[in-house]
This record gives C-alpha cells, sequence and structure tokens, in this order.
C-alpha cells in the first residue's frame, strides 16, 4: 500500500489525501477559516490594493538591488556584533550550522519555526552529530513527535485535527490527554520549558532582514521565539536570501499585509526586532549570535524575466489558503517542503529540475486565485504557465498531451472543423450518455469522472441557436418606441459614445 511518503507522482499522493477524510474535513476546516478572516481583515483596512501595490512596490526594488541591499545588512549586522556567514548551497548551510553546534559541544537545539531549516532537512543532520532538535512552535512539534514534515507554510500541522494531536501527546506524556485544545497546549508548554532552560543553542528563521540596522525580525503568536532568542546562550538564524527589506520605515508595510494575509490578525502576538547579542545593559539575550545567509537556488531566479518576482514572497500562505487544489490535498501531496501554488513553483524553480518535479506545476487550476490572494501580487499563474512551457522544451511533456493540444489548435483554427467535430461528438456520445451525463472511467476522462460527472454536449449549442436569438432580438427592437429603438441600436453598434461598451 503507497503512502504520503512512497507515492511518486503529484496525482498518486492526491489520490491518497484524497481519500483520507480526516485529512480533508481538517483542510477545509482550517483553510476556509483563513481565508474569511483575510478577507474581513483586509476589508475592515481599507485600500487594500493600494497596500498591496506598496509592497509589491518595495519587494521588486529590493529584490532589484539585492547585492546592495544584502551588503549593507551584513556590514550592519557585524556592526552590531553579529556573525553572519553567506551560504551558496545547502550543504554549505548546514556544514556552518554543524560547525557552530561543534564548536559549543552543543547537546541540544531549540527552534522557532523556519521553513529555511525544513528546506535544509537541518534537525536530521543535527541529530547525525548527537544534538537533540527540539521543534517549540506548536504545530511543529506535533508534527515531528508525527515524524512528517509541514503541510503549510504557516500552519504546519493544519492537517490534523485534535483527536489526532491528542493521540500523539498522549504516546509522548505517557498517559492519556483529553482532546481539549487547553490540556493539550498546557502539557506542551510544561515540556517546552524544561528544554528552553537546558538548551544549547537556539535557532530561528527570519520573517524579515533590515539592511539599514542589520537587525531582524520575526512575527510570531506563541511567545516561544521570545525565548528561543532569549534564553540559550548562542543564538543561530537561518534566513532566505531574499528576506531582505531596506527600512523600519518598509517594515510598517510589511507588518500591515502579512498577519491580514497569513491568519487575518491586525497583528501577530508578537513582533521582535533583534539586533545583535546582549550587550552589558540588557537583561537576557544570547552572548553569541550567527546570523546564515542561504542561497540554495534563489539567485538562479535573479535575472530571468518569468521568475524573479518568485523572490517577493513574504511567505504569508495566503495562496495556500486561496487555491481550490491545496484546500482538497494539503500539503503533503505536493511532495517538497513548500506547498500550495508557492510550492507548485518555488521548488522546481530554485532546484531547475524539471526531471524531477515534471508534474508539480501540473496540480493548479490556473483559476488566478493565489494572485488575487497575494499580499504582493506575485503572479504564480502565469509563473505555472512557464513552468509547464519549460517542461515541454526540455523534453518532459506528455507525448499524449503534445498530440491532443495539436488536435485541438487545429479544430479551434476553423470554425468549419470546429463545427463538423461538434456534430460528429454529438452523435458519439449518445454510446456513452446516461441520464444526461457522462460517467465513463476511461482514458483522459478517468480522473475527472471519478469524482465528478461530465456534462453531455447540448441538443443545440449557443452558435447553433444564435441565428434565432438573433432574430427574436431585431424583432423585439421593431416592436419598441422609435426613439427607445435608435437609442438601443445605436449602443449595440457602439455609436453611444461610450466606446462601444454597451454601459449607459
Amino acid at each position: 500500500m503507497k503512502t504520503a511518503g512512497t507515492a511518486s507522482t503529484v496525482k498518486e499522493r492526491a489520490e491518497l489525501a484524497l481519500n483520507d477524510e480526516f485529512l480533508r474535513k481538517a483542510v477545509k476546516f482550517t483553510t476556509e477559516r483563513l481565508r474569511n478572516g483575510k478577507k474581513q481583515a483586509s476589508a475592515e483596512h481599507g485600500n487594500w490594493d493600494d497596500w498591496r501595490e506598496r509592497g509589491r512596490q518595495i519587494r521588486l526594488h529590493t529584490i532589484a538591488h539585492l547585492d546592495y541591499y544584502l551588503n549593507m545588512f551584513a556590514n550592519q549586522a557585524r556592526a552590531n556584533g553579529v556573525h553572519v556567514h553567506f551560504a551558496e548551497t545547502s550543504a554549505e548551510a548546514v556544514k556552518l550550522s554543524l560547525e557552530i553546534a561543534q564548536r559549543k559541544q552543543a547537546k541540544s537545539v531549540v527552534k522557532s519555526k523556519s521553513m529555511v531549516t525544513e528546506e535544509l532537512h537541518l534537525n536530521h543532520e543535527l541529530e547525525s552529530i548527537g544534538v537533540e532538535a527540539i521543534e517549540t512552535d506548536l504545530g511543529e512539534y506535533i508534527i515531528q513527535l508525527a515524524g512528517e514534515t509541514p503541510s503549510h507554510i504557516i500552519i504546519p500541522a493544519i492537517h490534523k485535527n485534535r483527536y489526532q494531536v491528542a493521540d500523539l501527546l498522549s504516546q509522548e506524556a505517557g498517559e492519556t490527554l483529553a482532546p481539549d485544545t487547553s490540556i493539550l497546549a498546557g502539557f506542551v508548554r510544561k515540556k517546552l520549558r524544561e528544554k528552553f532552560l537546558e538548551a544549547d543553542i537556539g535557532m530561528t528563521g527570519c520573517n524579515f532582514a533590515i539592511a539599514e540596522t542589520g537587525s531582524m525580525v520575526l512575527f510570531e503568536n506563541e511567545g516561544n521565539a521570545r525565548m528561543v532568542t532569549t534564553v540559550p546562550k548562542t543564538q543561530i538564524t537561518l534566513m532566505g536570501m531574499e528576506r531582505i527589506i531596506p527600512s523600519w520605515a518598509d517594515l510598517e508595510v510589511m507588518a500591515t499585509l502579512l498577519p491580514r494575509s497569513a491568519t487575518g490578525q491586525k497583528l501577530t502576538v508578537y513582533m521582535s526586532g533583534i539586533t545583535g547579542p546582549r550587550r552589558e545593559v540588557d537583561a537576557d539575550g544570547p552572548d553569541e549570535m550567527h546570523i546564515i545567509i542561504v542561497d540554495n537556488g534563489r539567485s538562479l531566479q535573479l535575472g530571468d524575466p518569468e521568475f524573479q518576482e518568485l523572490l517577493n514572497c513574504i511567505r504569508c500562505g495566503a495562496c495556500l489558503n486561496a487555491c481550490p487544489v491545496y484546500r482538497h490535498i494539503g500539503g503533503h501531496a505536493y511532495g517538497g517542503t513548500y506547498s500550495g501554488p508557492i510550492g507548485a513553483v518555488l521548488t522546481p524553480a530554485l532546484q531547475k529540475n524539471v526531471a524531477e518535479w515534471d508534474d508539480i506545476a501540473n496540480a493548479s487550476s490556473l483559476c488566478g486565485a493565489c494572485y488575487e490572494a497575494c499580499p504582493v501580487k506575485i503572479p504564480l499563474h502565469d509563473m505555472l504557465i512557464y513552468l509547464r512551457r519549460r517542461k515541454q522544451e526540455q523534453g518532459h511533456g506528455n507525448a499524449a498531451e503534445s498530440i491532443g493540444m495539436k488536435g485541438f489548435a487545429a479544430v479551434m483554427g476553423s470554425s468549419k472543423r470546429y463545427a463538423g467535430l461538434v456534430k460528429l461528438g454529438k452523435l458519439g456520445q449518445k454510446l456513452v450518455v446516461r441520464d444526461g451525463g457522462i460517467r465513463l472511467k476511461l482514458g483522459p476522462l478517468k480522473g475527472w469522472n471519478t469524482y465528478r460527472v461530465t456534462p453531455s454536449l447540448p441538443k443545440k449549442s449557443f452558435r447553433e441557436q444564435w441565428g434565432t436569438l438573433e432574430q427574436e432580438l431585431r424583432h423585439g427592437l421593431k416592436e419598441l418606441d422609435p426613439d427607445v429603438r435608435s437609442r438601443m441600436e445605436a449602443i449595440v453598434q457602439g455609436r453611444d459614445g461610450k466606446g462601444g461598451n454597451g454601459h449607459g
């Protein structure tokens, strides 16, 4: 029996998800709540599209001058006493992290939520040298106990309900815990406080890095990141190289867009700005601070007119909540660290590995909901088309699909051929139509008809009905008052002085 971890294609993984009733209900419930929260929060804020455009312009400017702002950030951070490292590959980022842990003779690392460390599989690497890595975000802690990867960028355990969580935590507690959120959270809080006090190193991601001061900013709702950055004596921050913004003034825009887009909050419960290690006058904080700036394929997008805007992403997860595909199959069906529309583009784009990820771009209806949801207007639906084209150009396309598209182009290029095919279709469908629909699960219809019914062709198409409709319209106009008829004809013919668009 195949599992999400052994299924080789996105279709196989999606089929497993569709047959998982717990997963589908949990994902649907949470994404609808997040989507409605975003809708309400953006409407209450007002001028939302103006703020989206401002956010887009900040990100476009920053990525266009990324080398300048990265150098500014690194220089300022070093002046603040931070050790700044650059890692071109995932292997380099892992090596730097392990070297710091070994130099400090670390036994345990407490981590706040970080998709970059997931991207690097850093927990496994730390454990390979005998260092315990403990996730302290509640959702991350849950999936760590389950031995799984995040299913959502901001809510990693979105695919689990409280009963499943209670089972996991009961195993960890050695006693049965009631499926009550306050009881479950209380157990985790008590457990993790011990880990905070014992940890040698605190490890974080980075929501935004402020170039003008060399500061890093963390958004969170639980307070665990503040514990991670204040209790252990050594802190390591891993940040994607694109997380830079020029100034604190720009952070105001991002702090408005990200929480509303992610969870519908006006502001996250905690927003921490960290500028260097602990100074003599500080009551807490690490004695030593490292920032590892990770490339790992990001620089491949620079200068690419089709994919450079991918680096604008602020990791809010709004595109996942809006995507009809993600809302049905969850995150693990995408097969990589990042899921949803952003994952379908980011995973193959970062690796330039179309051969391995040649099916992931097909996990989309191309409806554009991801673009409408994105707070910085990344055209993910266009990028998905670019990826599909790249797949074809590199010889990884489906032969049957290529033949089908050529046939489609030939038919649609001629009204006579189109009309002839429709007539043939009406005749042919008589063999398979039952109760007004086609339920045959064969060939290209198999995937669709497993969950839906293909509608049959109508007896008369719109094109065939148009002649009769036009006559009825003209007859109706004749019955009108002459002045009204003249006005209506002018509108229809585009002579109403309003651009011929029929308004008025």
